[in-house]
């Protein structure tokens, strides 16, 4: 194939320098490119070659490390990528050695490399020659993943865990679905089996042909993973029904919260974001107040009786809808992240009434953004304190639960299943 004719690939790598380079987040990296390629083929095809990539890089970089002479300049990375999707094809894809050789070799010029043509099929057809050695390499979990986050994890959860969270991390995951109610009889619709509580499961897929994604009855459930659904759950709603949800956007918990019979006040500060979850109330059929406004600054009326708070945070937790992150992020990132949910947790708490409960969340499996953020907001707040998660409330997901009451979930909980997202989530209340 020319490479005029091989739009796949070049959507992949493409996607891949805007990620790694550029540092663009996947969402908004290669869908428009995919977009752009006419051929279904071609589309899926461009998506699973880059998802591919970015769940080996660290093994995939090592790989063709270990291949040249000499290592590349950093300003010669759009051919470190080519070469490291090269190899994905090679190792890991169900291509051809010649298909993924001779593509590879093709796209150096469109891509404005020729004078790297020669070089990209010289390491090409050494790892063909090197396959069993190459492949032992990328069967290590860990070595998938930058070093940065990888000791992290082992710091904060040992070897074993992490190492167990690596395996979860780089595979595709199951489709959640969270229902309004009946969750039976949606699950008997839509294929999926009732997790737990109204989250079903069924495999990956395109979501919008399935039954009751819009029709007559206005829709009636929406793409939720399993943890994510677990902080809304954990919320009491109180007497007047009103619920604070900070940092809304893109509005599932305002709608589990909602479906619940809460008179729910979504705040988020990216008019984007806000368009969206006005587009999925409304498709859903159900309602909330909502405040364009910064949740570190903006106030209610009245003190509350319930507040949601999933602050923006890492999404180190969700690395297996997410293989962008370890290459967009940075340890640095971490600690800014920090600092903004300190503002918008204690800007929530000071909102909480006598008696009032405060949940909060974050994707995350940094200690910085979870159970950190909480020793700071109790100490820092006498009138304050923990209010313990009751492992049966967890339901399958009961190994989530700390020493101390919160819960954090791991992308390897669940693995019979399919696995979950990390999640922290803590429950604080101000005393009576």
């Amino acid at each position: 194939m020319s490479p005029q004719r091989d739009p796949a690939r070049r959507c992949a790598h493409g996607a891949l320098v805007d990620i790694v380079q550029r540092r663009v987040a996947l969402e908004s990296a290669l869908p428009p490119r995919l977009d752009g390629l006419a051929d279904e083929r071609d589309r899926r095809f461009a998506h699973r070659l880059a998802l591919t990539v970015l769940r080996y890089r660290g093994a995939l970089q090592a790989a063709v490390g270990s291949l040249l002479d000499r290592p590349l300049p950093a300003r010669q990375l759009p051919v470190h990528l080519l070469l490291e999707t090269g190899l994905a094809q090679l190792l890991l894809l169900d291509v051809p050695d010649h298909a993924a050789v001779d593509s590879s070799v093709n796209l150096t010029e469109p891509l404005g490399l020729q004078r790297h043509r020669a070089l990209v099929n010289a390491v090409l057809r050494r790892a063909q020659r090197e396959r069993n050695r190459l492949l032992a390499t990328l069967d290590e979990p860990l070595a998938a993943l930058p070093a940065w986050l990888t000791a992290r994890w082992i710091d904060r959860f040992g070897p074993d865990i992490a190492n167990d969270i690596a395996i979860a991390v780089r595979a595709e995951p199951p489709l959640d679905i969270s229902v309004a109610r009946d969750p039976e009889g949606w699950a008997q619709r839509l294929g999926a089996q009732v997790l737990t509580g109204n989250t079903l499961r069924r495999p990956t897929g395109p979501v919008t042909g399935l039954d009751g994604f819009d029709g007559e009855d206005g829709g009636g459930w929406w793409v939720q993973d399993a943890a994510a659904a677990l902080p809304a759950r954990l919320l009491p709603i109180p007497d007047d029904g009103i619920v604070l949800d900070l940092c809304a956007a893109p509005g599932g918990k305002t709608a589990q919260l909602a479906a619940a019979g809460a008179r729910v006040v979504a705040v988020d500060r990216s008019v984007r974001r806000l368009r969206r979850l006005r587009e999925n109330l409304s498709r859903l059929s159900l309602d909330a107040a909502i405040v364009e406004a910064d949740a570190a600054a903006w106030r209610h009326e009245a003190p509350a009786g319930a507040i949601l708070v999933d602050a923006p945070c890492s999404a180190t937790g969700t690395l297996r809808r997410r293989p962008d992150i370890p290459w967009t992020k940075t340890a640095a990132d971490i600690a800014a992240l920090a600092r903004v949910q300190a503002a918008i947790l204690g800007n929530a708490a000071a909102q909480l009434r006598p008696g009032g409960i405060l949940v909060y969340a974050v994707c995350s499996l940094e200690a910085e953004e979870g159970p950190d953020r909480i020793a700071c907001v109790l100490a820092e707040n006498p009138e304050l304190e923990r209010l313990p998660i009751d492992a049966p409330a967890l339901g399958p997901m009961t190994a989530a639960r700390t020493p101390d009451g919160d819960v954090q979930t791991l992308p390897c909980h669940l693995a019979a299943q399919g696995g979950i997202d990390g999640f922290f989530i803590a429950r604080i209340r101000r005393r009576a």
